[in-house]
């Protein structure tokens, strides 16, 4: 807990206040047995109860926390320690005496002696009754009204509870206000009543007690009876706020006040975001002294000359878990409570082990609320090591006196702790910290928490810190077997603390002198320690005490280690306690003289024979002890410490010595004197030397001539950017097709967003840039072009105070557009992650909790059509055990590498590894910096400045580097010795570049000043300097600060719109990025860099301030983050000079030379045979899309390669390095960057170190290149460490440290985080080894069970590296989302013209084209149009007509392949009436679609059907799978469930709610695209639709349609084609209406009254059209017009079943429809021809007409044929029509024709012609059906077997009772050989061929004889096998007139098993 500072400037007091300050004041004085009464000042200015300060004051409130804490925890009686065992007693554990509320010692109570006679046992009152709460809690108690019934403690019964009556006025209210002071209280047992003094009152009750009895004191709990009417101990009674206790930091000792402490947090403790005051425990405990220190602990009061002077910094946390052996029952959390501990009195907490036991997990939860502290560091309730270590206050007042023995009691630091009996501490026990220790050493000591309980301080303890960095290392956490096994550990092998003790010394030895312990480096030592030893057990089989180390060797192995450490590392060790030695170490420190050496670390052993070993580390070392105290504050802890100590003043010696120049001179009167030397005159504001000056109004005048054409409104996405769009749209996809219906796409018809961006108004107005110019909003449609721009601001929101209301109106558009799909995007979205409820706690900060309050809000998690996108380039906050995303909707950024091989890429993308790795490229120059000589100086002036921030001190430091630099370039010489040469090179360059440029073009400088105090110190330092030198013309100075706008002077905006060209009069610039070009120091200021994107002209980095208080991955990487780029191509060259390749480097060092990771800058020459680019302006976005879209019109590109293989030019020659075409710079771009800089070190010209340096410019009148390169970063020591560590291997690098301070570690046992790991399984590392922290948004999102956390199923995370091009990847997003919305309602659908229309019949019979139905006389009377029309068979033979034979055929251009052909398609909107596959849900047919979810799969039934086919000639079984709800449509057997029929209605029914035909549709393949939801097409009436699919696919199709109805095939045609489940469909139907036939027949039914129509339609028909033709007459001609409108599938049948004398039609079916359906198709609305697709059928008339069973093409022309033949009567309705879409899976079986018996691998596609083989050869055979394989070779092998038939359709091919598809070159003649059937006029017809397939009994001899061939006409005999074809030959007596040869014989090549057919070619003679 740190002390926070003072507040004695808290604006004014309210008189109420100060006479209630008065009145306790007076009555604790007349209590007080002392002469020294609280003083009532510091009683008003601690009491917690502070009024808010005003917004001007920066003092932390903790006083708004305390009453927070109290209020929570006290309503509604919900403190929950009733039933918690340990919990029990709180504030027993409060000292015994408040220190009779003064500065004296205690001095015993006497207590009147006890009337004779009474009873004096404890428990009972004088009268002798029972008041113990045991006794009493069944009892009915009766208590006047008033009255409460509260629980007294007695210190002689801890465990007992009295019970009493007292005056509700005299108790505290919830908030621990209003008690009426004084007493009224009954005693329950004997009734006596009327008590008005506790004293009296205590005495009846026999409470014994030894200090001034007190209400406050002794009262402890309400009682409450539960809902058994058990009496029973309820919440504390919170009488915190009412007595003004004194301050405990004026009290003799710091006693460990668990309320402050900041130990219990959650694992490594320490939390972010939150000031102290309490932490863990629950603060009804908190003492308002606590509190009050720790505002006040660094009040100077002036008056008060002895007063302490603590650092307000240091954290102290101090203080100790108290437990001697005698102590019941104190488990010290789990730590080693001594075994002869005689007896417990509870159960402890958990396990009491002598060894480190397994602390219940590191997460135990704590019942408690308060903040938890310190950034990652601390320790759970349940750790073995006692975590003592309280926040000790630093005293305000110093105690009077120092004689006394302290006599107190520790107050445990949870509430999980045993119960603690009241003892006197051993003097052993204790340290006291000697006065002065601070000033005296100008060390404050760190003691880190070890192994054991650390001793309880008192004294001076401001100046110790107690810090518990490492202690969870030594818990060794209770892990999983499975675990244990990933770690490579065994459940016995764990580390003895002798163990661990050698390991933390031999760690500190290690660590060099500018390092400080990490708490993660040393878990990985010590993880690695129990691997060995698991190993080396496993290898000698031996148990783990033989290699333990023995107490006795302990210290002298200890001293051992420690020797070799040159006195850095000393080892104490003490018998008794660890007292001893620490006492002895701060006993040396105070002592010491000041040219002593001190050791960095002294570790205390304490070797025990009664605890065991112990030990604890004290941290001496000057800069080790001070960051380990810094890095103890949360990032918004020490900034509020900096401005603390601004504020008070504090800095003020520190101010003066930097009053002086480093040459001693007086800063000031320098200035002064240079200014009035150079008078009105300024140097030269560019091109020009600095010492060229002119006059001021001159200099303002002055304005570049060219303009830079920097085109700033175009905008571009790349390539990158578009992958991730896309991967975002396919997540968004994913989520809609997951099944839990958490959103349905099919519903949106438009898309909304909201981008809300942190607290940065340059953000905010870069996301506006690059909104208005992505051009977003117009192509949305949500804006009008010329609104556009103005209308962009209401899309941006930042997360301030007003983010509410507009937040508001944004959820009110959410819920009035429910067909608008709405994406919140939530960018930077790692930042400020606290929670509301933990925002209500905060100190002062404004956007505590606001994103959690609208991100996580109610209406957001349940709007269904709102997707959150949250965007971070740094997610490890939101990737924690609790996460609210699922990590398969993370989105991550493609891997860069990936990018760079793309190529094309003109820029690559420059980020944090790339930085790392630039370390290893050898150039002299690096770009990642540490400033050696910047941080000697620093750590000379920690010394003397012992009690600053360190902060503050280098940024004073870093203002005086910055003020010399300048003064030493321009004016005095003599101080460039004393400016480092870091900082010399920077200014020189910043102040040299616009010289040299006639545009006056610069560079920019960022400056990292994180306190905003601090930042507008150094602003004014800079500008005072910069002014009085002559400078302000030439560079400007910027303070970058989140709050506010960009403030530039007027003149450089006028330069900056000179170059821009076109900007209007009111411009100014906004963006970083507006500043191109400008020569300027930005000071970026602000607790977090929030994502801004800098322009290119960014040339340095300096983050020397950012150091040791940076230790968590986030802070550390978001603050390099800002150099990170796109840099150009040539900026980078191969791995030729590169000094160091790892494996993986060579493995990819690829052919050409720009693609390794091992990257060489070499601009000192840069190459000159590139084409002139014009300039692209570098301003793009963060994560954005380049806003320059380089509109680079270049005559020539050169490629990289060329570039780089390139000579090198002699130094002098214009540099202009190559760029290729409008590069891809996806983003951020660097700019135009042109000054030499002055490198520290002189470049060596030998190529092996290149110096890195921007282009100079040479030659003047060339125009300078655009190019992009990487910015050059100085980093602190500390920060340069931790980056550069990568490839040395010293330490670990920034990846491994914790990644976020609102987390913490879940185990200290852990595998590594590796370098390499992809973003991907970074993630679900943390996912595992994190947990949100308590104020963290997501720490209430704990699952019930364990794994049920619940992620919100519309939540995604977009993550790539900062600056890499995210803003513009998300506005792709939403314009692809937008594009697909649009596109999922539409279809494609065909749109082809009708084929074969010039040869079709023309009918003579008109019907009127008003009939809705066709009159079936006259339609009668129409001849069958034989043509097929339908262009899908546009590659098939035609159907020979005799008009057919007067055509002309032409060879046919198009290619035989229908494969390759694509067919033309259109895009339709759906309307309601359409089909759906799966992907469609919506709220109307997802009853239809889905089953609920607690009925499963189980809740279909499987019905076997049996029938017996005469065409197979053997019975067929067929399986249906019927749900529940679907059963009525069958009939099922009485007994049983034996399925009977399925159920058909009557001719007769008229039903408009219902169509009478069964619908089914075959379907294979096409489980998830199948059209098959009808629900909307039939309008959502009722209607019974089957699934005909295989038996191999049924699995599928029912997971998918999990409410329809199946009929499954027999797995025999599983390979068979669409005309076996055709057959089927219509065998099944025949025999079921047989069976419905019989069955109604017997209820008198007639049997021709049974409804025998079926439809069956394909599973790609999707929309239906109905066409009406109107005419128009006009003066001219009648023109008829065609009105088109789109009807529901329940129209069209409805009206078709309607037909009068339906029973005589044999078919019915609509056309299919195309766009240029004309009026004249549609004169005829009723044609007799070939119906497809989607047909009523009736099958009682064709009941002898089938569906050729076996075929796979053509199958619906064969059958419409040869019904035609049988005289029946087909109908087509041409004022419907059929649209169907285009699916690119499934559908017609096509196989993919493969060897049976494959040989080699990659085996050459096999043709149509090798189909088939002669009968026994060795062809190879194939694996396909021997049908197939004969259809498809008879489509290509028309030119080998009917020659004479090509192009000759006079001459058709004679086919018999079938159509085969022979080929478009020829004609095919139908003819059925059925008697009585009706075939084509074939007199005069001379055929070409003859085709005979499976030809059945009523061919014969005689019927062949009709026919008349040509001479040389061929003959095909198809037949099922050999003996087959022999005998057909002979029965038709073909030899007769054919002639065949041996060899003319053939078969499919088919293996035997696989049935193949046979057939044999010949000739006519």
């Amino acid at each position: 807990m740190k002390t926070i500072m003072g507040n004695s400037y808290a604006g004014q007091l309210k008189s109420a206040r100060f006479e209630e300050a008065l009145h306790n004041s007076i009555e604790a004085s007349l209590r007080c047995s002392s002469v020294v009464p609280r003083p009532i000042f510091s009683q008003l200015y601690l009491d917690p109860d502070q009024h808010p300060f005003s917004p001007a004051d920066v003092k932390p409130k903790v006083e708004d926390l305390d009453k927070e804490l109290v209020h929570r925890y006290t309503q509604n009686g919900s403190l929950d320690f009733s039933n918690n065992p340990t919990a029990n007693e709180m504030e027993d554990e409060e000292e015994d005496d408040e220190m009779s509320d003064s500065n004296s010692p205690p001095i015993p109570y006497s207590q009147k002696p006890a009337p004779e006679g009474s009873c004096t046992t404890d428990g009972f009152c004088q009268a002798g009754k029972d008041l113990r709460l045991v006794s009493l809690c069944m009892e009915q108690i009766e208590i006047p009204a008033g009255f409460l019934l509260v629980g007294a403690k007695s210190p002689n019964l801890p465990e007992h509870i009295l019970v009493c009556a007292v005056d509700k006025r005299f108790l505290p209210d919830d908030h621990g206000k209003n008690a009426l002071l004084g007493f009224s209280g009954n005693c329950i047992g004997c009734g006596e009543r009327g008590f008005r003094y506790f004293t009296e009152f205590s005495n009846h009750i026999n409470l014994k007690l030894t200090t001034q009895p007190k209400k406050q004191k002794h009262l402890k709990y309400y009682l409450v009876r539960s809902s058994q009417g058990v009496l029973s101990k309820g919440p504390l009674i919170c009488w915190k706020e009412c007595r003004s206790r004194q301050s405990s930091a004026a009290c003799l000792s710091a006693k460990p006040n668990s309320s402050v402490s900041s130990t219990v947090t959650p694992e490594n403790g320490t939390t972010n975001g939150y000031k102290s005051g309490f932490t863990q425990t629950d603060s009804p405990v908190l003492s308002p002294a606590n509190s009050a220190v720790n505002l006040s602990g660094t009040q100077e009061l002036p008056r008060n000359k002895n007063l302490v002077k603590p650092l307000a910094l240091s954290l102290q946390i101090v203080g100790k878990t108290y437990a001697s052996d005698t102590v019941n029952g104190n488990s010290n959390n789990g730590g080693r409570t001594n075994t002869s501990s005689s007896t417990p009195a509870r159960p402890v907490p958990h396990s009491a082990s002598p060894r480190p036991g397994f602390a219940a997990g590191d997460q135990a939860s704590m019942s408690s609320s308060g903040p938890p502290k310190k950034r990652h560091r601390g320790w759970y309730p349940g750790s073995p090591v006692p975590p003592p270590a309280l926040v000790v206050p630093v005293p305000t007042v110093r105690p009077l006196a120092r004689t006394e023995p302290l006599l107190s009691v520790p107050v445990p630091q949870s509430m999980l702790t045993g119960i603690l009996q009241p003892r006197p501490i051993p003097a052993g026990e204790t340290v006291i910290v000697p006065e002065n220790l601070l000033s005296n050493s100008g060390v404050r000591p760190v003691i880190l928490i070890g192994y054991g309980t650390l001793p309880y301080f008192y004294g001076n303890v401001g100046d110790i810190v107690v810090s518990p960095l490492l202690v969870n290392c030594y818990k060794i956490p209770h892990l999983e077997n499975r675990d244990l096994e990933q770690l490579g550990l065994n459940g016995s092998q764990l580390l003895s603390v002798e163990n661990m003790i050698l390991l933390t010394i031999q760690y500190l030895v290690r660590l060099g002198p500018d390092q400080i312990p990490l708490r993660e480096e040393f878990e990985q030592i010590m993880l690695k320690a129990m691997q060995e030893f698991t190993l080396r057990e496993r290898s000698l089989q031996m148990s783990a005490q033989c290699i333990s180390v023995s107490p006795g060797q302990l210290p002298w192995l200890a001293r051992l280690i420690a020797s070799v450490s040159q006195d850095l590392v000393h080892v104490i060790v003490t018998q008794n306690s660890l007292a001893e030695g620490i006492s002895e170490t701060l006993r040396t420190l105070s002592e010491m003289r000041h040219q002593q050496r001190l050791p960095d670390y002294v570790v205390a052993i304490c070797a025990s024979k009664i605890r065991g070993n112990e030990f604890c580390v004290v941290v001496l070392g000057q800069y080790q002890s001070r960051a380990l105290a810094e890095s103890m504050l949360t990032t918004s802890e020490f900034l509020k410490e900096i401005s603390y100590e601004l504020i008070t003043g504090k800095v003020s010696f520190l101010a003066s010595h930097f009053k002086n120049t480093s040459l001693g001179d007086d800063l000031d009167k320098l200035l002064e004197k240079m200014q009035q030397k150079r008078g009105d005159n300024v140097v030269t504001p560019f091109n020009g030397d600095v010492n060229e000056c002119v006059s001021s109004q001159e200099a303002a005048a002055m304005i570049p001539t060219q303009s830079l054409d920097i085109d700033n409104d175009t905008f571009q996405i790349y390539q990158p950017q578009l992958t991730v769009a896309r991967k975002l749209l396919s997540q968004v996809c994913a989520i809609a097709d997951s099944g839990n219906q958490s959103l349905d796409l099919g519903h949106f018809s438009k898309v909304d967003f909201i981008i809300i961006v942190p607290r940065s108004e340059v953000l905010v107005q870069q996301t506006l840039q690059r909104i208005r110019q992505s051009g977003v909003l117009v192509d949305l449609g949500l804006e009008e072009n010329g609104m556009a721009y103005q209308r962009a601001e209401k899309y941006v929101v930042r997360l301030d105070n007003e983010i509410q209301a507009k937040f508001e109106v944004f959820m009110r558009r959410v819920k009035q557009n429910p067909y608008t799909l709405f994406v919140l995007v939530h960018d930077n979205s790692h930042v400020e992650l606290t929670s509301v409820i933990s925002g209500s706690l905060s100190h002062g900060e404004p956007s505590h909790g606001l994103a959690d309050r609208v991100i996580n809000c109610r209406e957001v998690l349940e709007a269904f059509n709102l997707l959150v996108l949250q965007v971070s380039s740094f997610p490890y906050a939101l990737q924690t055990q609790q996460s609210r995303i699922s990590s398969a909707n993370e989105v991550h950024w493609i891997p860069l590498d990936g990018v760079e091989e793309m190529g094309g890429e003109e820029k690559l993308y420059f980020g944090l590894n790339e930085y790392s790795k630039s370390l290893q490229w050898g150039i002299t120059s690096p770009l990642l910096r540490c400033d050696e000589t910047f941080e000697k100086m620093v750590s000379t002036l920690l010394e003397r400045y012992p009690r600053l921030h360190s902060m503050v001190i280098r940024c004073y430091l870093l203002i005086q580097q910055y003020s010399e630099a300048l003064m030493a370039l321009t004016t005095m010489a003599s101080l460039r010795d004393h400016s480092t040469p870091e900082t010399l090179s920077i200014m020189d360059d910043l102040i040299s570049s616009p010289g040299k440029d006639k545009s006056g073009r610069g560079h920019m400088l960022i400056i990292r000043v994180p306190s905003v105090q601090l930042a507008m110190l150094a602003k004014e330092r800079l500008q005072e300097v910069r002014d009085k030198l002559g400078l302000q013309y030439r560079f400007e100075i910027i303070l970058g600060n989140p709050a506010s706008e960009l403030q530039v002077a007027s003149h450089f905006v006028a330069r900056i719109k000179s170059w821009r060209g076109n900007e209007q009069e009111e411009w100014v610039p906004r963006t970083y990025q507006d500043l191109e070009g400008l020569p300027c120091i930005v000071i970026l200021t602000g607790k977090d860099p929030l994502g801004e994107t800098f322009p290119r002209s960014l040339k340095y980095c300096d983050l020397r301030l950012i150091d040791s208080s940076y230790l968590t991955r986030t802070a550390l990487e978001q603050e390099v983050g800002l150099a990170c780029c796109y840099v150009s191509k040539e900026v980078i060259r191969g791995p030729i000079v590169a000094l160091d390749l790892s494996e993986k480097e060579h493995e990819r060092t690829s052919s050409s030379e720009n693609d390794s990771d091992e990257l060489l800058i070499d601009l000192e020459r840069p190459q000159s045979n590139s084409s002139v680019v014009t300039g692209t302006s570098g301003s793009i976005a963060e994560n954005g899309v380049s806003s320059s879209c380089a509109a680079q019109k270049q005559n020539s590109t050169h490629s990289f390669h060329h570039a780089a293989n390139s000579s090198r030019l002699e130094e002098g020659v214009s540099p202009e390095p190559a760029t290729g075409d409008p590069l891809k710079q996806e983003c951020d771009s660097l700019g135009h960057q042109m000054a030499s800089s002055t490198s520290s070190k002189p470049s060596s010209s030998s190529s092996m170190s290149r110096t890195f340096q921007w282009p100079g410019q040479a030659n003047k009148d060339c125009r300078s290149l655009n190019m992009s390169l990487p910015r050059i970063v100085i980093l602190s020591k500390a920060a340069y460490s931790l980056l550069g560590s990568q490839k040395s291997g010293q330490m670990p690098s920034s990846t491994s440290l914790l990644p976020h301070a609102d987390v913490s570690w879940v185990s200290s046992l852990r595998p590594f985080l590796h370098k390499d790991m992809t973003s991907e399984e970074q993630s679900l590392y943390y996912r595992q080894w994190t947990a949100a922290r308590q104020h963290h948004a997501d720490y209430n999102n704990q699952g019930d069970a364990a794994g049920s956390r619940s992620f919100h199923p519309r939540r995604l995370l977009l993550t790539g590296p900062p600056q890499v091009g995210k803003t513009g990847s998300y506005l792709q997003f939403l314009r692809i989302l937008f594009r697909m919305l649009i596109r999922l309602l539409e279809v494609d659908v065909y749109d082809e013209e009708e084929i074969n229309i010039s040869h079709s019949e023309n009918s003579e019979i008109s019907l009127s084209e008003r009939d809705p139905w066709p009159d079936i006389e006259n339609f009668g009377k129409m001849p069958f149009d034989v043509s097929v029309h339908d262009p899908k068979y546009n590659l098939m033979s035609p159907v020979f007509t005799e008009k057919l034979a007067g055509i002309k055929q032409e060879a046919k251009k198009e290619a035989k392949f229908e494969e390759s052909r694509k067919r033309d398609t259109v895009s339709m909107m759906l309307t309601k009436y359409a089909a759906y596959n799966t992907f469609h849900h919506c709220e109307q047919c997802h009853q239809y679609m889905d089953i609920s979810p607690a009925s499963q799969m189980s809740d279909s039934t499987l019905h076997a059907f049996t029938f017996s086919s005469s065409m197979l000639g053997e019975e067929v079984q067929l399986h249906f799978i019927i749900p529940k709800s679907k059963e009525s449509h069958f009939v099922f057997s009485k007994q049983g469930k034996h399925l009977e029929s399925m159920r058909l209605p009557l001719v007769s029914d008229k039903n408009l709610n219902a169509v009478k035909s069964p619908i089914f549709t075959p379907s294979s393949g096409r489980h998830e695209q199948g059209l098959l939801n009808l629900y909307h097409a039939m309008e959502g009436i009722n209607h019974l639709h089957l699934l005909v699919v295989k038996e191999y696919e049924m699995p599928l199709y029912r997971k998918y349609w999990p409410n329809h109805i199946m009929l499954v095939l027999p797995g025999m045609f599983n390979n068979a084609g669409v005309g076996a489940a055709r057959f089927l469909i219509k065998e099944l139907s025949y025999h079921n209406l047989e069976l419905e036939r019989n069955r109604l027949e017997e209820l008198g039914v007639k049997r021709q009254c049974v409804w025998p129509f079926i439809v069956v339609m394909d599973d790609s028909c999707v929309l239906w059209n109905i066409h009406n033709v109107q005419e128009q007459s006009s003066s001219q001609s009648v023109d008829l017009g065609i009105t088109s409108k789109n009807v529901s599938l329940k129209t069209v049948l409805q009206h078709m079943e309607a037909t009068p004398k339906i029973v005589h039609y044999a078919t019915l079916g609509i056309q299919k429809w195309n766009s240029k359906l004309s009026s004249k198709s549609l004169r005829t609305p009723f044609s007799r021809c070939h119906v497809h697709d989607f047909v009523l059928l009736n099958i009682d008339l064709t009941q002898n007409v089938q569906y050729d069973l076996n075929r796979y093409f053509c199958e619906d022309v064969d059958f419409n044929l040869r019904t035609n033949s049988s005289g029946l009567l087909i109908c087509r309705f041409n004022n419907f029509s059929l649209m169907k879409k285009h699916i690119q899976v499934g559908g017609q079986k096509d196989f993919n024709v493969k060897p049976k018996i494959s040989l080699s691998e990659s085996i050459a596609p096999i043709l149509p012609l090798q189909y088939v083989c002669a009968p026994d050869s060795e062809h190879t055979l194939l694996a396909a059906p021997a049908q197939f394989l004969l259809e498809k070779f008879l489509q290509h092998a028309t030119y080998k077997l009917f020659p004479k038939a090509i192009h000759n359709f006079r001459s058709p091919i004679l086919a018999i009772d079938c159509y085969l598809n022979i080929g478009p070159e020829v004609a095919i003649c139908y003819v059925s050989s059925r008697p009585h059937s009706i075939n084509v006029n074939c007199e005069g017809v001379f055929f070409s061929g003859l085709l005979l397939y499976l030809c059945d009994s009523f061919v014969g001899a005689d019927f062949l004889k009709k026919f008349k061939f040509l001479k040389g006409a061929t003959l095909c005999v198809i037949c099922q096998d050999r003996s087959s074809l022999r005998q057909t030959i002979v029965r038709l007596e073909l030899e007769d007139e054919w002639q065949f040869r041996l060899r003319d014989e053939f078969q499919t090549a088919n293996s035997s098993e696989d049935k193949p057919l046979y057939f044999l070619t010949g000739r006519h003679v």
